[in-house]
């Protein structure tokens, strides 16, 4: 190898070291997931965890970051030393981080890498993340904003910029916010752009009507179809249309004529694996999550996986920074409403027995989220 090639081959490796922290830093997962070859793997003995292929590196980051409040990683150049097509070297971080628990702190560690020339260029075959010193001493600084919490665990964290001073449309929320107001354009973008990273299918539609028009495209004739309890799907139209449709075998109107004390496994199988379950959430996060509460947890089955097919129609209020401010959603506005609801309707309060958290989709095509700029529904 001559010197201008191994010069060359130097700069690419630490551009895609770089560009490691900066995908990490952005939460830019599709991105963090193509530095790596097909087969690559991140490999981390002290979290502990192990993805190998670009899927799992992609989907397994959004898994791993979600325990965090906020993420800061510094990476050092360190050893690059080549040997034609590969390459190994070393790189010395520096992060700081807070739990969503309030645990926070600050650590040292180093990924050991080995590296690979491909046709898109360098990549790595594989990393390993290894701490070498951590202080849990708290942390006295915070984020600037709920809205630029940076989710990472040292090998697949990400950070999102703060929000622009002067746009209160797109403040984050608190706890004297208005969780009825709808998100911003701005936040809606941000919230479709990661649920595709996380392998939803997600469409910003403008109204429930087009929601209500869309669904019909999504549903193939002769489904069985499940449609949750909603407020979403019942003031849109959607589960009307459903049930009375008879182009469709529509699951929750045979469900209610059943004998719920002789026939709870056929209730409860039919429930769970339907062809097509059509429903809302409580809340969904910036950082690509569905969040869903539930008092018998009839439903969570088929969102789960259960069914073939899932379509969750979203009101653009029910957009929030992350899963604690989707938690604090829950509690202090949805759960209050649908108490009031149950109350007027069946004479006693209702509750959260159940909470279902979908950080991503790992089959293709299965979960859709059709996500309004619009608010409607709790």
């Amino acid at each position: 190898m001559n010197d201008f090639q191994e010069t060359a081959d130097r700069v690419a490796i630490e551009a895609l070291r770089s560009e490691f922290t900066d995908a990490v830093m952005m939460r830019d997962r599709a991105r963090l997931a193509a530095l790596f070859t097909p087969d690559g793997v991140l490999r981390m003995p002290d979290v502990p965890a192990e993805l190998v292929g670009r899927e799992e590196i992609r989907t397994g980051g959004e898994r791993l970051q979600s325990q965090w409040d906020f993420f800061v990683q510094n990476s050092h150049p360190g050893t690059i030393r080549i040997d034609g097509d590969t390459a190994t070297g070393r790189t010395y971080v520096q992060e700081i981080a807070r739990l969503l628990d309030g645990r926070s702190g600050q650590n040292f560690a180093i990924y050991h890498d080995a590296y690979r020339r491909t046709t898109e260029g360098w990549r790595f075959a594989e990393r390993v993340y290894e701490v070498r010193y951590v202080d849990t001493t708290p942390l006295a600084g915070s984020a600037p904003g709920r809205n630029a919490p940076g989710h990472g665990s040292g090998e697949a964290g990400d950070a999102e910029p703060a929000p622009a001073t002067g746009e209160a449309a797109d403040a984050p929320a608190t706890a004297a916010d208005d969780f009825s107001a709808p998100a911003s354009a701005e936040r809606l973008d941000r919230t479709i752009a990661a649920l595709r990273a996380n392998g939803f299918t997600a469409e910003l539609l403008d109204t429930a009507a087009a929601a209500r028009a869309r669904i019909k495209d999504l549903i193939p004739e002769g489904a069985s179809v499940f449609t949750g309890a909603s407020e979403t799907l019942r003031l849109s139209g959607i589960a009307e249309d459903i049930e009375a449709d008879d182009r469709y075998q529509a699951v929750r109107p045979r469900v209610l004529k059943m004998d719920r004390a002789t026939e709870s496994d056929a209730i409860r199988r039919l429930t769970a694996v339907p062809d097509v379950f059509v429903a809302s959430v409580t809340a969904v996060t910036e950082t690509g999550s569905l969040v869903i509460a539930s008092g018998s947890g009839s439903q969570l089955p088929a969102s789960a996986g259960g069914a073939a097919q899932a379509v969750w129609v979203v009101g653009a209020q029910k957009v929030v920074p992350d899963l604690s401010t989707a938690l604090r959603r829950v509690e202090e506005h949805a759960l209050p409403l649908e108490t009031a609801r149950a109350q007027e309707v069946y004479g006693q309060p209702s509750a959260v027995t159940r909470l279902l958290v979908l950080q991503a989709e790992p089959k293709p095509g299965r979960g859709t989220v059709l996500l309004l700029r619009e608010a409607i529904g709790f």
